[in-house]
């Protein structure tokens, strides 16, 4: 006989203790219920669990001290706080910790399933997952870090706040973080915030009915509920407008949105990962962003690091992206000369590993022979080396440009939405485009 999945409930409230004994017995699962700290600790000391749901408050002690001791004895054991006392504040402190998930009580029994079901989801081994073709790839200390870091949040339900440089492998670290969770199976929709007109905001996030307004000749579904069971990854949320900020923030609290044209609330199961290369800290300051909406993002940050700070994983990364871009292909995969390898490795990369890619395909697609050399990388002298050199001007076009390319790569080249989203006018940026010679749209 297969012996049954255990769980450890913790509340100093007997009625609340029995409600979920009941609730994990009709799924199928053990209870064992302790009424402080002192009695879970015991507990714990004594069976294996595969989940932990505990109170905030306790005679003894509170919850969050009970999830550091889990985090730090029983790593693979995911815990999710339930209280009364909820507030932001508590929240984000319990997540920091350790926790799985946060819900405030009354919790409702559709709520209290669906998270036990995520938990137990999640594997029970806590080792990074092995490299995969879509890993970040490199032995450099700050992408070891980068891959220790999700895989500890991918055990999570917490929100997750990625920063770094144009190009650093903020979406490839979301899809990680997804694809290592109990999520793995839902959708992950990828949202670039700054390109997104304002007046379509809340349509688009939030869905709508049939003619809630002029144009909407069919109902449709927003971003949340086409990652309803996945993950949300909000990138540049930094661009999200002050009224859409407000919205944004009582749908990741209340976990319940109302698409446009509709009096009641749907709930919607979706965690949130959010990314921009801005300073969101320095945007709270002057007004431009929301301290409670940062701070609900925020829970756990993730620095991407540059391609500056990893120069000895290019080679290695180098090798990985044309193996790529050759696969499939009916050409051999050309090797690089040491002195491409050594250029590569001076150059500054203002536009890290997305520059790369684009670098080596449009060396790949003017190559002769199969090796690739110096020659070959059309590199700008004018930052190799790892600082300027005389031609300032050539320095600040590489860069106007690089800035131009990936906002047309954000909006599909649209040139109006990516003039929005480079805060310029649509003349301005055809008169950039005309003198940087990208007038063909194409990298």
């Amino acid at each position: 006989m297969t012996e049954k999945i255990r769980v450890l409930v913790v509340d100093d409230e007997s009625d609340i203790r029995e409600l979920l004994d009941m609730t994990l017995a009709r799924m199928g699962l053990a209870c064992d219920c302790a009424a402080n700290i002192t009695e879970a600790r015991h507990l714990l000391g004594q069976h294996a669990y595969r989940l932990c749901l505990t109170d905030m408050r306790m005679p003894d002690g509170d919850g969050i001290e009970l999830v550091r001791h889990i985090e730090a004895t029983y790593p693979t054991v995911p815990v999710a706080v339930i209280t009364a006392h909820g507030s932001t504040e508590n929240a984000v402190a319990a997540l920091k910790a350790g926790a799985f998930d946060y819900l405030s009580k009354p919790v409702s029994l559709a709520q209290l399933r669906t998270l036990i079901k995520s938990a137990l989801a999640l594997p029970e081994s806590r080792e990074a997952p092995p490299d995969r073709e879509s890993a970040l790839t490199g032995n450099s200390p700050p992408m070891v870090k980068i891959r220790g870091m999700i895989a500890k949040v991918a055990r999570s339900e917490a929100p997750v706040y990625i920063t770094g440089e144009s190009g650093s492998g903020k979406e490839l670290a979301a899809r990680l973080i997804h694809r290592e969770s109990a999520r793995s199976q839902g959708a992950f929709v990828a949202v670039n915030c700054g390109a997104i007109p304002e007046n379509l905001m809340e349509s688009e996030f939030f869905g709508y009915r049939k003619g809630a307004f002029t144009g909407a000749e069919a109902e449709r579904d927003g971003f949340f509920q086409a990652a309803d069971g996945g993950t949300l990854f909000l990138d540049e949320v930094a661009d999200l407008p002050l009224a859409m900020q407000v919205k944004l923030l009582r749908a990741i609290q209340e976990r319940k949105i109302r698409k446009m044209g509709v009096t009641t609330e749907d709930a919607v199961n979706v965690r949130v990962i959010s990314a921009t290369h801005q300073d969101l800290k320095a945007l709270v300051e002057q007004g431009r962003f929301r301290q409670d909406l940062y701070y609900r993002l925020n829970v756990i940050e993730i620095r991407m690091p540059s391609l500056r700070e990893c120069r000895d994983d290019i080679p290695m990364l180098a090798n990985s992206i044309v193996e790529r871009q050759t696969r499939g292909r009916s050409v051999s995969m050309p090797k690089f000369t040491a002195a491409a390898i050594e250029l590569l490795q001076k150059y500054t990369f203002p536009g890290n590993v997305r520059e790369l890619e684009n670098m080596l395909e449009r060396a790949l697609a003017l190559l002769d022979g199969d090796v690739i050399d110096c020659d070959d990388l059309h590199m700008t002298p004018a930052i190799v080396g790892g600082q300027d050199s005389p031609n300032l001007q050539d320095h600040l076009d590489n860069v106007e440009r690089q800035v131009i390319l990936d906002a047309l790569q954000k909006t599909r080249f649209n040139r109006t939405a990516a003039a929005r989203l480079l805060g310029v006018t649509f003349r301005s940026l055809r008169y950039r485009m005309e003198r940087l010679g990208l007038n063909d749209p194409t990298p």
